[in-house]
């Protein structure tokens, strides 16, 4: 039996050798097999991510019969934020339980029940508590991103991992202005009044994504259930730390993402259409960067394009805050899309830095070959779940930050001050962790840079 090939397995399509590390193997039969998995893989993570903004863009359509406040649909795009934080660290597991093809499927459908339930309660007179439950409900998409990445991440060397974790990640985030532009073309051609337009469009979406996954995608078998590992990252500081910095890349892009419609309405007047008209924009671009944020890093470094972001993202915040202050809409609207647009490079080189962190620790272990790569695989796909989990949660704190700011002032500007304090914590901690110390003694992380298997290098 070759190293790809594909048997029937406990009912579906199962890899039963895997070593992308191998040159030889990736240039035969790897790569190309790899790259099926991705690209039908960023199919349902999109539809995933589109699922989960689906209240940043529902609360546009919620006019004053609705009786709900601000604070009200902040609340509720908070709390779709908050669930699709926690579902992601079970969804990381269900990839070695279930296989990467069978649970994208499920994950897949799964997405039917938010759908289908926003379908049934989208109208006024429904009460708040039941909006806050079908809110909850749409978190199951925030976990598609989970379980893609640790399955995407199984697939491919070190050293296109940067490259292939953003385009796969970039390819699920940009679902988040596609269903905003989708939300535009319903308000603009049949009015506020006709959400349910928007919800019928992505049930034969969904369907697709789950069909198309069960016929191209693959499971690997040498990724299997490994509770020691899932302790083995928790314990591992440098899960808690990437985790940290995530907050700043990814939760900036999911909680502005979420709230930056809103935010528009009720800070600068707009109306539902000007601000859908907006809202893509920032997103789109972080969705597009992110990809370019990964292959930079597989070049330089991760830590240092992450270090170069987050000062970025803090000169962007203080253009924000000025021009909140001074009520300026355009120099706001620069200053937030370059946020968005940073947040995307951030995503992509922090994520390249896990895997590379815990090769090169099995390189420091005394592990080398298969063994390290083995090893680097195992608790970097662990790690991704916690990592990804704390990541979205920040999301759910930005959005809380600005419904404080707003219920206290009717503004953003105190959210902004925070956030830009937030990033200057997160420069200091890249700097200090992964930057500071000489290469020889510096916190381990590879980056594959030389075409091979990894060795030990700065980050």
């Amino acid at each position: 039996m070759t190293a790809a090939t594909t048997a029937p397995r406990r009912g579906g399509r199962w890899i039963e050798r895997w070593d992308p590390e191998d040159e030889a193997f990736w240039t035969e039969t790897g790569e190309r097999t790899a790259r099926r998995n991705l690209l039908y893989s960023v199919l349902s993570e999109h539809i995933g991510f589109s699922i989960w903004s689906l209240w940043s863009v529902m609360v546009l359509f919620m006019g004053p019969q609705y009786g709900i406040d601000p604070a009200g649909k902040f609340f509720l795009i908070a709390t779709a934020t908050f669930v699709g934080g926690l579902v992601r660290i079970p969804y990381t597991f269900a990839v070695a339980r279930f296989g990467g093809r069978n649970w994208t499927v499920v994950s897949a459908l799964l997405l039917l029940a938010p759908t289908i339930a926003a379908l049934v309660v989208m109208e006024p007179g429904t009460s708040y508590g039941t909006f806050l439950a079908v809110a909850a409900l749409t978190g199951v998409g925030g976990g598609n991103f989970a379980s893609s990445m640790t399955n995407i991440n199984a697939f491919f060397p070190l050293r296109k991992k940067g490259w292939a974790l953003g385009l796969n990640a970039g390819g699920g985030n940009i679902g988040v202005p596609v269903v905003q532009l989708a939300a535009l073309l319903v308000i603009g051609t049949a009015g506020a009044g006709h959400p349910r337009l928007l919800l019928w469009t992505y049930l034969p979406l969904i369907v697709l994504a789950a069909a198309l996954a069960l016929v191209r995608m693959d499971n690997l078998a040498p990724v299997r259930s490994d509770g020691g590992a899932v302790r083995e990252a928790a314990r591992e500081a440098h899960t808690w730390i990437m985790a940290f910095l995530y907050v700043g890349t990814f939760g900036s892009f999911i909680g502005y993402g979420f709230a930056f419609g809103l935010v528009l309405q009720t800070q600068f007047g707009r109306t539902p259409l000007q601000a859908a008209s907006l809202t893509f924009i920032g997103p789109l671009l972080g969705s597009l960067t992110r990809p370019v944020g990964g292959a930079l890093a597989d070049r330089f470094g991760g830590a240092r394009i992450t270090l170069a972001t987050f000062v970025a993202m803090a000169a962007a915040t203080a253009v924000v805050l000025l021009a909140s202050v001074r009520a300026s809409l355009p120099v706001f609207l620069t200053g937030f899309v370059a946020l968005f647009a940073l947040s995307g490079l951030g995503n992509g080189s922090t994520y390249k830095m896990i895997p590379g962190i815990f090769a090169a620790k099995a390189l420091a272990r005394g592990l080398d070959g298969e063994a390290a790569a083995a090893h680097g695989r195992r608790l970097s796909g662990a790690s991704m779940g916690l990592i990804g989990a704390v990541g979205a949660l920040g999301g759910l704190a930005i959005n809380l930050v600005f419904r404080s700011a707003f219920l206290q002032s009717g503004s953003g500007t105190a959210a902004f001050a925070t956030f830009l304090g937030f990033y200057a914590v997160c420069c200091a901690l890249t700097w200090a962790v992964y930057l500071r110390r000489p290469a020889a003694t510096a916190a381990p992380a590879a980056d594959g840079q030389d075409g091979k298997r990894p060795q030990l290098t700065s980050v």
